[in-house]
């Protein structure tokens, strides 16, 4: 068995695997970007509530940029899959630098409210769609198919990602709105900008997808077909969604649980949130040591475990300390699969096909959030603020029993074991006839 299909926690790889000098582009590119975005994240509520009162207009706003991947999300992965992934980011991040620009030019001749944001919110979810999918896919592309390169490579992003999105982000996303309601979109459009330019001087030798052979929507069905068919990507997929089922009806009365339980203001409010994102910092580093020592299979149950605990010891908190270190203890394991799950996708998956199984990978874990949100404002308002915790904990440790019997560290080596099977029977040259 290669190096790739192994996953056993008595025989530990290496624990800083090289990654290639290329890598430090994209990994540049991805902090601007994500600072940028934690700068948008915060200013576009801030610019949302400032133009409307209206709660249920505020929702429609932050569901327009979320509508792109209900919509076109297969349609997006079989297009990535068409399209050179490195082209598709670096075009994609470049019209999102365009749309902010343009939106901020709008603004000053007086356009600005909320159709502005509507439009804006739906194209900027359009790039991020094409973005994402098309990051995910390159990156195997770029680095090779080796798992531990991958969780090293993902470890970073991810790391990167938190610290400039939930950190650094609101902060000065804050600070820019008090400048001017539209700087933070202009700060974001550079941000967008560079991190285009970055991506463009990639390595253009990256594997082209297989042409198109046949039409968008069969191409389409057929990256959900393989998610569906594979029960270790199957499994991996839902992690997510029962993860998103289970956060979103948390979040979804996070502010009420604060105030009304916690007799927490505006800053207990505050401090729950970072402390969150500095428990799935930790996680994201720790991760690929934790797959190491206990396989990967083993180590994505675990940490859904110590997410349904967190979710569970956060709702019977009486103290934001005490419900503080639950968050942390939740964004700990949150941190940690994010890193995890993708990166055995990535290793697994052919080539050809990487765009569509990741985006309906994905789509699977956008649907759950809506859900989860409504079950969340529901549960709470018939039960109490308390209610969403207890029972998003609940359904999050009972799905982990029947998808960890998906993702076992037998069943992820035997996927790996498989996948390096099949590229290694590919790269055998086939004898001419005589």
């Amino acid at each position: 068995m290669s190096k790739q299909a192994t996953n056993n926690p008595t025989t530990l790889p290496p624990a800083k695997p090289e990654l290639p000098r290329s890598f430090r582009r994209i990994w540049a590119a991805s902090a601007v970007s994500s600072l940028g975005d934690g700068v948008y994240a915060t200013a576009f509520p801030l610019l949302a509530f400032n133009l409307t009162q209206s709660p249920v207009m505020l929702g429609v706003v932050r569901a327009s940029t979320l509508l792109p991947w209900l919509l076109f999300g297969l349609i997006g992965g079989a297009l990535v899959d068409r399209w050179n992934r490195r082209s598709t980011m670096w075009i994609a991040d470049l019209c999102r630098a365009v749309l902010l620009a343009a939106a901020v030019l709008g603004a000053a001749l007086g356009f600005l409210g909320v159709p502005l944001l509507l439009g804006l919110g739906f194209l900027l979810g359009i790039g991020s769609l094409l973005f994402d999918t098309a990051s995910m896919a390159y990156l195997p592309d770029l680095l090779g198919r080796d798992q531990d390169v991958l969780v090293a490579a993902n470890s970073r992003l991810q790391g990167t990602e938190l610290a400039a999105a939930d950190f650094a982000g609101p902060p000065v996303g804050s600070a820019l709105f008090v400048l001017g309601r539209t700087v933070p979109m202009l700060g974001d459009a550079v941000s967008f900008l560079f991190s285009s330019l970055m991506i463009r001087s990639l390595p253009k030798a990256a594997p082209k997808p297989a042409p198109p052979k046949g039409s968008l929507l069969a191409e389409a069905k057929q990256g959900a077909s393989y998610l569906v068919q594979n029960r270790v990507l199957l499994g991996l997929a839902l992690r997510p969604a029962v993860g998103n089922l289970a956060f979103s009806g948390m979040a979804a009365v996070l502010v009420v649980f604060a105030h009304a339980v916690l007799h927490a203001g505006t800053a207990g409010y505050g401090l729950l949130l970072t402390i969150e994102s500095v428990g799935g910092l930790l996680g994201s580093t720790l991760g690929p040591r934790l797959g190491r020592a206990l396989g990967t299979g083993t180590a994505l149950t675990t940490t859904a475990l110590l997410e349904a605990l967190g979710i569970l010891g956060e709702g019977l908190s009486s103290t934001v300390v005490e419900a503080g270190l639950f968050s942390a203890l939740c964004g700990a394991g949150i941190g940690a699969t994010i890193v995890l799950g993708p990166s055995v996708r990535q290793a697994i998956v052919p080539g050809e096909l990487m765009g569509r199984v990741g985006a309906a990978s994905r789509l699977i874990a956008v649907c759950a959030a809506p859900t989860g949100a409504i079950l969340g404002g529901w549960l709470a308002e018939g039960a109490g603020p308390r209610a969403p915790f207890l029972v998003g904990a609940g359904i999050l440790a009972s799905m982990t029993i029947v998808v960890g019997t998906m993702t076992s560290n037998r069943k992820i080596d035997a996927a790996l074991a498989e996948a390096e099977r099949e590229r290694e029977a590919e790269r055998v040259p086939v004898p001419a006839l005589s």
